[in-house]
């Protein structure tokens, strides 16, 4: 029977998947248990590979990582996670944080900080970057949310999922499918989410998406 540390990757990019698994794979404690693109399948992969670790994208073939979070420590408790992502880290991590994720790495750091990272949170430690780390450390020492950058950062977890998609084109039939959700309910995300960023109509909605989505692509 294997000693290893098992590791499951949960990423909508095979090519990330394939070097994580080789950069994972090359370290004698630790091995790959499986891999998959899919949130849904990613939880039934947990059931049957028993990992130590999953690493997951916040944005997924079927969902969001974030709501997988919740829903891996609901499930298995014992399972940590980490996010690997290419998303901006200022926005997410707390996020991340607050679903349960034990660490945090930006898709462009080097790749010593995802092993980093794996060995920190199997030692039980937190594993989030300088940047992070001072953003919280800032929250907690104003003793009150700080103004944010964005009205972005006011939306819920589901709500910035919803607007997320909005901005991959997708319309609220299909993000409706995609996430299980019925159309009405999507709707209602809609019309917070226009209140919360003070848009007129779904059309200038869907604009603020799509710039939203482009700007988060261009880091």
């Amino acid at each position: 029977m294997s000693n290893k540390n098992k590791i499951l990757l949960v990423d909508d990019h095979p090519l990330v998947r394939e070097w994580l698994a080789n950069l994972i794979n090359q370290e004698l404690q630790f091995e790959v248990c499986g891999q998959t693109g899919s949130a849904r399948e990613g939880l039934q992969l947990i059931g049957m590979t028993q990992p130590a670790i999953v690493i997951v994208d916040i944005s997924l073939e079927d969902g969001s990582g974030i709501e997988l979070i919740k829903d891996i420590r609901a499930a298995h408790p014992g399972v940590a996670t980490i996010v690997l992502s290419m998303h901006d880290e200022t926005l997410y991590a707390e996020r991340a944080m607050r679903a349960g994720a034990r660490g945090y790495i930006m898709k462009r750091e080097a790749t010593d900080k995802v092993l980093d990272a794996i060995k920190n949170v199997l030692e039980g430690k937190r594993f989030f970057s300088h940047a992070v780390n001072a953003m919280m450390a800032q929250k907690l020492a104003d003793g009150a949310k700080s103004t944010p950058d964005s009205p972005v950062t006011d939306l819920s977890d589901r709500e910035l999922e919803v607007f997320g998609m909005l901005g991959r084109g997708l319309n609220t039939r299909q993000i409706s499918d995609q996430l299980n959700l019925s159309f009405k309910t999507v709707q209602v995300y809609c019309a917070r989410i226009k209140e919360k960023l003070n848009l007129a109509n779904i059309n200038e909605l869907i604009a603020q998406a799509v710039r939203w989505h482009e700007s988060q692509h261009k880091k």
